[in-house]
């Protein structure tokens, strides 16, 4: 068995791809690591590249977009690590950051998962790193704008501490727990599903943690956030986790949560007709 799977999910992000990966080559080393790249029917030459510029990666070229959460899986269901990582394309790993998280992981045998400090770009610190679970008041108060709660802003930084939601951006998973509660959801093509796993993790009794340890995460380099499609996949994804998990509230909870992704969804479509208009 090895000690550590690290699966990468791309779709047209050649470049990416290939940064993250000479990244996560230097941060193995030390580490019994395999790596997986699932291609979800990319358009450029990722197919063709990847493969002969590493070797040493296990690549699965889909023939369709399957998703985020199918593409996955697939991986996951190959990979003999004790520890699995989920990692984005458009991530760079810092030297010590894979083998310090599977160490702590190795010390906590009650922690199911861990997400790290994630910078952006610009070097910023990146607050969907520690994530409160979206309960239907945490969801009103982020729509409104009161993010503190749902940030768990109250945490520090530099310290390890006990979160709800890890980011799929960079989710340590130790094998055991998802052997317990199920792989990724298949209902979620993409973005939701990180939020659905972290869920069931908790309630399975497992812990899930944030790290002090860095990564740089080129958010939304990976995908296309001006779209139709993005908008319809994302507020969909918000919808499915809401009746998933909380379906059993009266009216009077889930209504306004459901009016509220209307809403927003509503208002992002405009935001992007206006801008194709250059209104």
């Amino acid at each position: 068995m090895n000690k550590l799977s690290v699966v990468i999910v791309s779709y047209n992000v050649r470049r990416f791809v290939e940064q993250c990966l000479d990244s996560v080559r230097k941060a193995s080393e030390g580490l019994d690591v395999e790596v997986f790249v699932v291609d979800n029917a990319s358009s450029d030459d990722t197919v063709e590249v990847i493969p002969r510029r590493y070797p040493w990666v296990r690549f699965i070229a889909n023939a369709d977009n399957l998703g985020f959460a199918r593409a996955n899986n697939i991986a996951i269901r190959q990979a003999v690590g004790e520890y699995v990582l989920l990692l984005n394309p458009d991530t760079i790993v810092a030297r010590e950051t894979l083998r310090q998280a599977v160490d702590f992981m190795d010390g906590h045998p009650k922690a199911g998962g861990a997400g790290v400090r994630m910078h952006n770009a610009d070097g910023t610190l990146a607050p969907e790193s520690r994530r409160a679970i979206p309960t239907p008041w945490v969801s009103c108060l982020k729509m409104l704008g009161f993010t503190r709660r749902y940030y768990m802003s109250h945490l520090s930084w530099d310290e390890p501490g006990r979160i709800e939601v890890i980011s799929g951006a960079f989710c340590l998973l130790r094998r055991k727990a998802l052997d317990e509660i199920g792989l990724l959801d298949e209902d979620f093509f993409m973005y939701g599903e990180d939020i659905d796993l972290s869920f069931r993790l908790l309630k399975g009794g497992w812990e899930n943690w944030y790290l002090p340890l860095d990564i740089i995460h080129f958010k939304g380099e990976s995908t296309q956030k001006s779209t139709f499609r993005y908008v319809h996949v994302f507020y969909q994804a918000m919808l499915i986790f809401f009746r998933k998990h909380y379906s059993h509230l009266s009216v009077f909870y889930t209504l306004p949560v459901k009016l509220a992704i209307y809403f927003r969804a509503a208002i992002a479509l405009t935001d992007i007709i206006r801008k194709k208009l250059h209104l």
